[in-house]
């Protein structure tokens, strides 16, 4: 009920301020479950993309969101499970065949499930190599996988910051659900996980125009903070030494 509400609330306020557009709503299916693969360009991509969709999205959202502490810990955990977000341990192994476990569930039991292969934001503006997960879910449970293309998200709130901008007017872009029905009962083979992964990154990048890298966001991030740290070492070491006055 909280997200009806929410939306409800939310809709004008953001269509007015943003004026955000869609294409290929149509490929929607209006009831029964499906999942949509989106790509991840910024934090509000989880806001406007279920704004515009009429159905209800339930996302799986990473365990850290209900888990962190104090007020803004709180007030995070309150909003995710008020909307209906399903909290997934991102950490491999047992906690990763859990989360698909309950993706399952969620889509068995009719429900529209938006999910971003790429495991996180883009940390620059790029589609990043996609995670099988999705494809062991569409095989699992027989469903439909339709593309969605964020458009722009990322230029109205930027990765690593805390306000959004009202410009330029950011959009969503849905594609043609994807038919994986002839993979039917190979969700155990990994050669196929990857092909089916990789013709769904495929059909992100041609929704949305991003330059397409052949590796995991996860690790493109751990390199640009690897080089920023390194840079920050650089300048503290060519710094010059403090001059010391005489007694």
């Amino acid at each position: 009920m909280f997200y009806w509400l929410l939306k409800v609330i939310l809709t004008p306020i953001l269509r007015t301020l943003y004026r955000p557009w869609i294409e290929g709503v149509e490929n929607i299916p209006e009831d029964g479950p499906a999942i949509i693969a989106s790509n991840h360009l910024a934090f509000c991509d989880s806001i406007f993309m279920p704004l515009l969709v009429p159905r209800r999205v339930t996302f799986l959202a990473k365990a850290e969101y209900f888990t962190e502490r104090g007020l803004k810990g709180y007030v995070k955990r309150a909003f995710f499970t008020a909307v209906g977000q399903v909290p997934i341990d991102r950490s491999g192994g047992s906690a990763s065949q859990a989360a698909l476990s309950t993706a399952t569930r969620l889509l068995n039991d009719g429900n529209l499930l938006g999910i971003y292969p790429e495991g996180t934001r883009s940390p620059d503006g790029r589609l990043y190599r996609g995670r099988t997960g999705v494809a062991w879910m569409a095989l699992q449970t027989g469903v439909p996988v339709i593309p969605c293309a964020m458009i722009d998200t990322e230029k109205i709130n930027p990765p690593g910051s805390v306000t959004w901008r009202f410009r330029p007017r950011p959009g969503v872009r849905f594609g043609k659900p994807l038919d994986f029905s002839r993979y039917a009962g190979l969700q155990n083979d990994r050669f196929v996980l990857r092909s089916m992964t990789d013709e769904i990154m495929y059909e992100l990048m041609l929704l949305s125009g991003q330059e397409y890298v052949d590796q995991y966001a996860t690790k493109a991030k751990a390199e640009i903070e690897l080089a920023r740290a390194a840079a920050r070492e650089s300048l503290v070491s060519d710094a010059p030494a403090p001059v010391r006055r005489a007694s």
